[in-house]
């Protein structure tokens, strides 16, 4: 690209939402840059466009005055990583220019489009533009950035160049394998099929054609090339309960054969546990089958390639499993799934998707993650915690008990439903519940306090064993706090507010912060002081004379 015809080009332009011109004579804010690539960036997608521009030395009139912005090369060079660290995905400039013009200095920043279905985020913001004017994205622009993401399917895309000859045999013969077991009725026909016939039928390849589902899951380990810049990995981790790495390794396609091999590094060790049912211990597995290879399905179905990373298992040694993907979670949050009675009506990877349903390793109706929760009360086991951000989706699965006394009692109220102990599970997980959450459990008087300090109540407190922790938490009520605070300055005489923080802050619940305590004495003289009871004479609290 001759850069200096390319000046020329943007300064006669007229698309402002793509270009932007700043003099920044010698410095420039670094969150206003971010900003502005944020936008930009946003913008190309939203238009169409292959890139956008941000032009450092020239005023909004295009009178060029030149810039000392970051004379020195290296320093400016460093801005690509300091973007990528403070953007979604690490998107940052494609290339940044130094361009002189009659001895003035010109710096010409050119800006990506943001991926298919992933809106640009600079510090955890949105940004777009009206006109000239830097705004949030609003609402309806990051849904149809997003919705790119389900139109585009990665996974049915031909893999030019690619034969039947880069599939392993050994795979193959697995996925003829499971296809049986999935459809009993066609055992006679498709003892018939050729490979070709096969695959086709499987939808794994379309009329002969190697897509990239089939390398996935078929290809031979040397065949990862054909899904570049796609990674085909999966990354089996061991740490202890430190957070320290002790073993590892990597898995490739295919990753129908790599399942198991994953699966079968994981120490799925026995656990020994009373759950107050009988005076012998139960001994089960510490993780269910099931749950271990549902958790890595949907990671592989749901994982968005196209972002470049890789599927992680993290074991720990105390018996915990965490699994992650990149992609943003599609039914937008996990009670979306486990509270519908219908089938996920939208996958990033459908051709994918319809290829592990035909291999018998996903369900059609979207119940594999509700099995997971239930799987794990049934055995009083904490429920799988999902955490969605950053283009990311995590689960915790925990493969030991917490607090036996609480999981088996709570186990055993039968009026509470799946999604009532479920949201009790983020009660005692001290995670904020929505408005609606909150009333659903408040209106059966399973939880008490204001959001976003709320515990579980007396009532499934006293059915739980955990009355002391109740009182701990509940703490003493206003009324009675404001009657301590009289009491005690009777015995005082006068006393500073940091006084009766000291006195009374202890008895306060525990689930306040040390500020919160603090206010909430601050307002309880203020109260007092207003009910005629106390006076502050400047440094100190007194009884009003009178009383």
């Amino acid at each position: 690209m001759n850069i200096q015809i390319k000046l020329k080009e943007l300064l006669q332009n007229s698309e402002m939402e793509l270009l932007e011109f700043k003099e920044a004579k010698s410095n420039y804010d670094f969150k206003k840059l971010g900003k502005y690539f944020s936008a930009l960036s946003n913008e190309a997608n939203l238009l169409g466009k292959n890139e956008a521009w941000l032009i450092f030395g020239v005023k909004d009139n295009k009178n060029i005055i030149g810039t000392n912005y970051r004379a020195d090369a290296q320093s400016l060079q460093a801005l690509k990583n300091e973007i990528a660290n403070k953007t979604s995905n690490r998107i940052t400039f494609r290339e940044i220019y130094e361009v002189a013009i009659e001895d003035k200095r010109v710096i010409l920043f050119e800006i990506p489009p943001a991926p298919l279905g992933l809106p640009v985020s600079f510090d955890g913001h949105y940004y777009g533009r009206d006109g000239e004017s830097i705004n949030a994205l609003n609402i309806e622009e990051i849904e149809r950035i997003r919705k790119e993401s389900v139109e585009e399917d990665w996974s049915i895309e031909v893999c030019h160049g690619s034969t039947i000859d880069d599939l392993s045999d050994e795979a193959i013969k697995k996925a003829r394998e499971l296809y049986k077991a999935k459809n009993p009725h066609l055992v006679d026909e498709l003892s018939s099929w050729d490979n070709t016939t096969f695959l086709n039928k499987a939808k794994l390849t379309i009329k002969g054609q190697i897509t990239n589902t089939a390398i996935l899951l078929l290809g031979k380990s040397e065949s990862e090339h054909f899904l570049t810049p796609a990674i085909a990995q999966i990354s089996w981790i061991l740490k202890d309960r430190d957070n320290i790495e002790k073993d590892y390794e990597h898995f490739s396609c295919p990753f129908l054969l790599s399942l198991d091999r994953v699966y079968n590094k994981i120490r799925n060790l026995k656990y020994r546990y009373m759950d107050g049912s009988s005076l012998f211990p139960q001994e089960v597995d510490s993780y269910e089958p099931f749950i271990i290879r549902e958790a890595l399905n949907n990671a592989i179905a749901h994982q968005d390639y196209r972002l470049g990373g890789k599927i992680n298992v993290i074991e720990f040694e105390d018996r915990k499993l965490v699994f992650s993907n990149k992609g943003a979670f599609i039914p937008k949050s996990i009670e979306n799934v486990l509270y519908s009675d219908a089938p996920e009506v939208q996958y990033r990877n459908r051709f994918l998707a319809q290829a592990m349903i035909n291999l018998n390793l996903i369900d059609t109706i979207g119940s594999g993650i509700k099995k997971m929760f239930i799987a794990q009360k049934n055995k009083f086991f904490p429920l799988p915690e999902y955490k969605l951000d950053n283009e990311t989706v995590q689960v915790t699965i925990e493969g030991k008990v917490l607090d036996i006394n609480y999981a088996s009692k709570l186990a055993s109220m039968p009026e509470l439903s799946l999604d009532e102990i479920i949201l009790l599970d983020k009660v005692q997980k001290k995670q904020n519940l929505t408005d609606s959450e909150a009333k659903q459990l408040r209106a059966k008087r399973l939880i008490e306090g204001k959001r976003p300090n709320l515990y579980i109540s007396s009532t499934v407190a006293k059915h739980t064993n955990q009355e002391d922790e109740y009182i701990r938490l509940k703490g003493i009520n206003d009324d009675y706090a404001k009657k301590m605070m009289v009491e005690y300055l009777k015995v005082t005489g006068r006393a500073k507010r940091s006084d009766f923080v000291d006195a009374l802050a202890s008895k306060l619940p525990d689930i306040l912060s040390q500020q919160q305590k603090e206010n909430k004495i601050k307002n309880y003289l203020q109260d007092l002081r207003r009910d005629g009871l106390f006076v502050n004479s400047g440094k100190y609290w007194e009884m009003a004379k009178d009383k």
